[in-house]
C-alpha cells in the first residue's frame, strides 16, 4: 500500500491537510494535528510519503494517537517511509514510537529544510521487537539543511544485521532529537547517550538502550 500525507501550516489559518492510504490527520487544536492509522501500516512492501510544511510565522505541533507497528509482509519484510519537513516557522514533531516487529525491516528517510529563522524540535523513537520478539531491524537516514548549507547528515541502524548487532548486549531502542536553534554544549553519558552541537547551530541528541523509557 502507498500512503501519502501533506500538512501545510500558514499564519492566520488552520493547518491544511491532504491524506490518502493508511494514515489520516486530524486537527486537534489551532496549531496541533494528530496522525491516525486507518489501516495496518507499515507492512512489508508499504511506502509512506509524508510532507509537512510550516510557513514563516506559523507554528505547528505534530503528534500521533498510537505507536506505529512495522510488520513483515508476505512477500518482503521491508517497508519504507519518506518524511519531508520544510520549515520556515516553528515545528514541534513528537509522535509515538515506531515498534519494529520480529522479522520486519523498516527504513525511514527524513529530509529537513530550514530557513535561518526557523525553529525545530524533531523527535524520533524506535523499539526493535514487541514483548518476546527479536530479529527485526530499523535504519534511519536523517539529512538537514539550512538554506543551501548542510546542517546534518546522520544514519543509525538497530537490530538484526546492523553494524552494532550483538546477541548479548546490542541496543534495541533509540531516541533521537534534532533541535534548532540550540546552544547546549557537547555532553556524553558513556556509550548510550550523547548531545552533539552542530556547526551551524542546533544539537542532535541520541540515546540507545535495550528498551525505550519515558523521558517526558
Amino acid at each position: 500500500m502507498r500512503t501519502e500525507v501533506r500538512v501545510v501550516a500558514a499564519v492566520g489559518t488552520l493547518p491544511e491537510i491532504h491524506a490518502s492510504g493508511a494514515l489520516a490527520v486530524r486537527r486537534t487544536g489551532l496549531d496541533t494535528v494528530h496522525l491516525i492509522g486507518t489501516a495496518a501500516t507499515p507492512l512489508g512492501g508499504d511506502e509512506l510519503d509524508i510532507e509537512i510544511v510550516v510557513g514563516a510565522g506559523a507554528r505547528l505541533m505534530v503528534r500521533s494517537v498510537a505507536a506505529t507497528i512495522a510488520l513483515p509482509g508476505m512477500r518482503t519484510p521491508l517497508s519504507l517511509a519518506h518524511w519531508h519537513f520544510d520549515v520556515a516557522g516553528e515545528l514541534d514533531f513528537d509522535p509515538e514510537p515506531t515498534i519494529v516487529a520480529g522479522g520486519a525491516h523498516h527504513h525511514a528517510v527524513t529530509e529537513v529544510r530550514l530557513t535561518h529563522d526557523a525553529r525545530l524540535r524533531l523527535r524520533e523513537r524506535v523499539q526493535i521487537g514487541r514483548t518476546g520478539e527479536d530479529g527485526g531491524s530499523w535504519r534511519g537516514d536523517l539529512t538537514a539543511d539550512i538554506g543551501d548549507l548542510p546542517l546534518l547528515r546522520h544514519r543509525l541502524e538497530l537490530g538484526a544485521g546492523s553494524a552494532i548487532d550483538d546477541s548479548l548486549a546490542a541496543p534495541r531502542a533509540s531516541v533521537s532529537e534534532l533541535v534548532y536553534p540550540d546552544d547546549r554544549p557537547a555532553e556524553t553519558n558513556g556509550l548510550v547517550a550523547a548531545c552533539l552541537p552542530l556547526a551551524l547551530g542546533g544539537t542532535l541528541s541520541t540515546r540507545t538502550g535495550p528498551l525505550l523509557v519515558n523521558t517526558r
